[in-house]
Formats: C-alpha cells, structure tokens, sequence
C-alpha cells in the first residue's frame, strides 16, 4: 500500500495570481524590458523631431504661399506677403497692387488652399488614429464605412430637385458628412456586442456596411432620371477640393480643429494599445472606452474632410507610414508630425492638380493615388528590415 506524499515545497509550481484580475509576472517583465529597452531610441526620437517638426511647418507656409500664388494669373509672392500681412491690421504696407489681386487671394486660391491643408491634416491623423486602433499598418481613414456612408449621402443630395444651404453650407457636402456619420454609428453598434468592440467585428461590420451602401449608391445613380448627376457623382468620388466661400472652409475649420486637439491627446492611449489591449488595461487603459473615443475622433476628422474634398486615398496611408519611418512609432510625435505633414502633402497636391495639365484640372484623388501608391511601396522596399510598427 502506498503512502501519498505532500507535495515537496522545492518542486516549482505554476504561478498563481494572488488576486483576482492580477496579471501574470511575465507580462509586467515583458512591459518593464520594453520599456526600458526603448529610452535611448525615445530621447533620439524626440531629438529628429525637434528637427522636423519645425521644418514641417516652414514647408507648409512657404507652400501656402506658393500655391496662392501659381494660378492663370500670376501673383507675386512678395505681394501675397503683404496682402496678408495688411489684411492683420497689423501692418501697413505700401499698396502696389491691383484690387483684382485682393479679389482672386482672398476669394478664390486662399480658401482651397486653406481647404487643402486641412483635409489633408485631417486624413492624416485620421489615418494614425485607426492604425494604432486597429494595430493595422494598412488601415486608412476610410477603412470603416466613411466613404460609402458619404459617398451614398452625396449622391442623394446631388438627386434632390431642389439645392439649398445649411450653415452656408450646400446640400451635398451636409448630406456627406452626415452619411459618413451615419455609417460609422452603424458599423459601431453593429460590432459591439456584450459591452465591447473586438476589432475583427468592427472591420467585417466594416466591409458588410460598405457593400451596402455602395450598392444602394449604384442603384439610385442607375434608377436617377437625369443622367447627368453621374458626373457630378464620379467628380465627387474622384477627389478635388470644392470650396465655394470662406463659410464652408470655417465649418470644416471647427471640425477639423476640434478632432485635432482631441486627437493630440490620445497618443500615451495609442502606444499602450500598441501593447495590445491586454497590455494596455494592464497599464490603466479603459480600453473599451479610450476605442470609442478613437473611432468617433477619428470619424468626425474624415467626415469633415469628405465634405469638401470627396473621397482622396493615400493621404492616411502615405504620410504616417513616412513620418513613422522619421520619428519612429511614438504616437505622442506622430500625430503632431502628421497633422503638418498631411497638410502639407495635400496643399502641393492640389497645386499639382490644377497645374499639370492647366487650365483643366486633375481630380485630386486620382492624382494623389498615382503619386501615393509608387512612393508606399518604395518606402516599404527602401526601409526593409528598419520599419518599425
């Protein structure tokens, strides 16, 4: 007969959380090397951009001020200078300029060249926001029902009998954002389930929204009774700055400003949930709640950006995959560095559009995707086994 022995106190044991919800030691080990591991690389980080960041917004002023002045009638950038300047109340110089210039300033280029700037820093960010959410390095902006939200919500305004404006805004740019508004609330009450978000259910939600919408769009351009609207529809999908009066670039100013600065606060929440989402809730992060602040941060920077330039790809892509290859991952330098990066990217794009093949125009979306599409790829080839997401 055989005597059963206590367990011997030598013999290694699995460990055992000592408290509920406890996390395993390996985990904070694992947190505290890479932690640690990452201060030298964080200090050079923030060196470069103490660098690039200010050369960024030199470029996006002297690009400003280039593509005010490149046009059918050419204005010199000194005179831009002082138009500007004067108009502060600030200062007073000489007047040595036609009215006429005044008139195609201030009414014409200045407002779709401020439009650029902010759709691109808002696709921009708006591009960072979801890449960290989803830990995606190919999610866009427009990954979660954005565009066939907006893309279903311009057509309906285009078919309308009647134009009208809200908020001196036209019909067509308010139907946009609130489509692209609409498909995401959709895509997010569809992928919730048992008071959490999983990310796998938010993209196939997604794409199930997406299809649909885009069906519903193709059949109300097939059944429209004016063909016509088809090109106004496929301009619209195409890309291009449509900036009408200074109302609409402050409506989408507001909007963009807003995401902007709440954006800026999520970069300590987007490098804990580079971790994982385990990771993240073990440093404090209320996960479920800082992902729905990202979508809907993210959402309202697209949709705002939809309202008056369409659907243009690649500046979500293109330009934080650049500056991430510069500044590293930290989403704290990311997402300023972005935001002018993206601002620039688009106002030279713009000028782009409208020059190359002068006095027609480019769709901006079309143009972007012929120079974005080329440069990802080489920066992914060019950067090897350096990329770091």
């Amino acid at each position: 007969m055989q005597t059963i022995k206590p367990a011997d106190s030598s013999t290694p044991q699995p460990p055992q959380p000592s408290v509920i919800g406890e996390q395993p030691a390996a985990l904070d080990m694992d947190l505290r090397d890479r932690l640690q591991a990452g201060a030298p690389a964080t200090r050079s980080r923030w060196k470069r951009a103490a660098v690039v960041l200010p050369l960024l917004c030199a470029g996006l002023l002297v690009a400003i001020l280039f593509a005010t002045a490149i046009g059918a009638v050419h204005i010199g950038i000194g005179a831009i200078t002082k138009i500007l300047l004067n108009s502060t109340g600030l200062f007073h110089f000489h007047r040595s300029w036609d009215t006429a210039d005044e008139i195609i300033i201030f009414q014409l280029r200045l407002p779709r060249v401020i439009g650029a700037a902010l759709v691109g820093a808002a696709l921009a960010v708006a591009g960072v926001l979801f890449q960290g959410l989803l830990r995606n390095p190919l999610a866009d902006p427009y990954l979660i029902g954005t565009s066939a939200g907006a893309g279903l919500g311009i057509t309906i305004g285009f078919l309308l009998p009647a134009s009208f404006l809200i908020l001196g805004t036209e019909q067509t740019a308010v139907f946009a954002f609130v489509g692209a508004l609409i498909a995401v609330a959709l895509v997010y009450w569809l992928a919730r389930v048992g008071g959490r978000t999983p990310v796998v259910s938010l993209l196939l939600a997604g794409v199930v929204v997406t299809s649909l919408m885009s069906a519903i769009q193709a059949l109300l351009i097939y059944l429209a009774p004016n063909q016509e609207h088809l090109r106004s529809v496929l301009s619209w999908l195409w890309g291009g700055i449509a900036v009408g009066s200074w109302s609409e670039v402050s409506v989408v100013a507001v909007l963009t400003f807003v995401g902007l600065l709440a954006a800026l606060t999520f970069g300590p929440t987007l490098n804990a949930l580079s971790l994982g989402e385990e990771g993240a809730a073990h440093l404090g992060v209320n996960v479920e709640r800082q992902k729905t602040l990202l979508i809907a941060t993210a959402s309202l920077l697209t949709a705002a950006a939809v309202t008056i330039a369409g659907l243009v790809s690649f500046v979500g892509l293109v330009v934080p995959h650049a500056l991430r290859l510069v500044l590293g991952p930290s989403h704290r330098l990311l997402l300023p560095a972005s935001a002018l990066g993206g601002a620039l990217f688009l106002v030279v794009a713009d000028l782009l559009a409208r020059s190359v093949i002068a006095p027609a125009e480019l769709p901006l979306g079309v143009l972007t995707s012929l120079v974005g599409g080329p440069f990802f790829l080489y920066l992914l080839r060019r950067s090897g086994r350096d990329y770091r997401w």
